[in-house]
């Protein structure tokens, strides 16, 4: 059984190696959870992606959450997926309820409440703290984050320059725990970077 709190989301351009190979050096870490979060591939392209992610997933007993592409996720069988919040409006309600596992990306506590009611599992929030991935933006911080936690009673975790020397912080705010992206696609020792930001008792 897994006990990371952390999820991997994916981005393949930011790989500076074969995406295939990082996601098993990620898989191979027992993270939470890896969403494979690859918008910008036509349907086909993502549909045979998944299935290889899958497997590796499959091979390490890794949760894999199948992002945006819902066809493809109910085509292959996925267990998870993960939508942003307008695209989950839009879904059948059977088809929302056929996935054991369902996400959606929350920006407000208003959206994190609404996607409870829409049946989600869990949500991501954020950004939290200032990121390349929104260059420019500034992150919407912890008391954001805590406010998101006191609004729904599923597990929310924090997405957005979360790492190690903040990781303490976001579980305190209520998280269930975070979203790893940009760290995880570059990262020169992946193991090291999970391992800082396992849980670790007080002292």
């Amino acid at each position: 059984m897994c006990t990371s709190d952390i999820f991997c989301v994916t981005n393949r351009r930011l790989c500076r190696e074969d995406f295939l190979k990082r996601i098993e050096k990620i898989a191979a870490c027992r993270p939470a959870g890896i969403i494979l979060r690859e918008k910008d591939m036509l349907p086909e392209e993502y549909s045979r992606l998944a299935g290889n992610i899958m497997e590796i997933c499959e091979t390490f007993r890794v949760r894999c959450i199948l992002h945006s592409f819902c066809d493809t996720a109910l085509s292959l069988g996925a267990e998870g997926l993960h939508m942003p919040l307008r695209l989950l409006r839009e879904m059948d309600p059977e088809v929302r309820r056929s996935f054991p596992v369902l996400g959606a990306s929350c920006h407000s506590p208003v959206e994190a409440e609404e996607a409870m009611k829409l049946g989600c599992s869990y949500i991501t929030a954020g950004h939290i703290f200032a990121t390349d991935c929104k260059r420019g933006l500034p992150g919407r911080g912890l008391e954001f984050l805590a406010e998101v936690c006191r609004t729904v009673d599923i597990p929310v975790y924090g997405i957005g320059g979360i790492s190690p020397e903040n990781i303490r912080a976001v579980r305190a705010a209520g998280a269930a725990g975070a979203c790893l992206m940009s760290s995880l696609m570059t990262a020169e020792d992946v193991p090291a970077l999970m391992k800082a930001m396992e849980v670790k008792p007080d002292r």
